[in-house]
């Protein structure tokens, strides 16, 4: 009886195993097949039948992409919006979310259900409102007007994130440094903070992303390739008759390796014990 669950656990094991190899696999031939795609020339990625492997490895697409100022410039600008809207939506929502958490004001319940509204708002809705503000202000094709338009998308999540998050650490923690006489800005920044290090990166990591990937409002709201980010930057590439497919696929793995490797560096973070070492009730 008990050598039959063993072989029935094991069969389990690796059926588990061989459909998450299988799951693997579907998953991640696509990037292998961008990869080998930006190391073909543009002709042989349509040579027939399709092979995986390239018959001569080129790093020709690389060369084009990195001996470009206009095109490392869409890198610049991608990286300068998504860190800026990262930095200044974690600041605003942790600030944020702590009061949600810790205090009673009057409007609380109005502003929670505001927030959650906004969320269900389509984006390209707000497009043409947001384009005719931004050139009334003379802030079109600004780094401001893509950092501000893409703030008012990531703060609603980033404030939900962390007021939730807040909610789950027990008040003994800053009531702890006010009993101290430490102030609740302290109580916030050297206790709540520390220990909130996973759903800070959580929701850095998702605003990232969000700011990283967006294309309409990046399209709409810059002219100059001086503007431009990387979702641009691809698409510039697919020319009235020719695309430069080589290019597009060396530009999108290169667009891909940033939160790649955001994801495989703070991936043990998301697994951390929110309230390690606090205080129990």
């Amino acid at each position: 009886m008990g050598k039959s669950i063993k072989r029935n656990n094991s069969l389990a094991s690796v059926l588990v195993c061989i459909a998450l190899l299988a799951g693997l696999v579907y998953a991640s031939f696509p990037v292998f097949w961008m990869f080998f795609c930006s190391l073909k020339s543009n002709t042989e990625i349509f040579s027939l039948p399709p092979k995986l492997l390239p018959k001569m490895f080129t790093l020709s697409a690389y060369k084009a992409i990195f001996s470009n100022s206009i095109k490392l410039r869409y890198f610049f600008n991608s990286y300068f919006v998504a860190l800026s809207v990262t930095f200044l939506t974690l600041i605003i929502g942790i600030l944020a979310g702590y009061a949600f958490s810790r205090f009673s004001f009057i409007g609380k319940k109005f502003l929670n259900i505001f927030i959650i509204t906004t969320q269900t708002i389509p984006p390209i809705t707000l497009l043409i409102p947001y384009f005719g503000m931004l050139v009334s202000f003379r802030l079109y094709n600004t780094y401001f007007a893509l950092i501000f338009t893409y703030m008012v998308f990531t703060l609603p999540y980033a404030v939900l994130m962390m007021t939730g998050y807040f909610n789950t650490l027990p008040k003994e923690l800053d009531e702890a440094v006010l009993v101290d006489g430490g102030s609740c800005f302290l109580a916030l920044w050297k206790v709540l903070v520390p220990v909130s290090i996973p759903g800070i990166i959580a929701t850095g990591v998702y605003t990232f992303l969000l700011s990283w990937n967006e294309f309409l409002f990046a399209l709409t709201l810059t002219k100059t390739n001086e503007m431009r980010t990387v979702p641009i930057g691809i698409q510039q590439l697919m020319g009235q008759h020719a695309y430069e497919w080589n290019e597009m696929m060396a530009m999108s793995l290169l667009g891909c390796l940033p939160v790649l490797l955001m994801y495989l560096f703070a991936q043990r973070y998301f697994l951390d014990g929110m309230t390690a070492g606090s205080v129990k009730s």
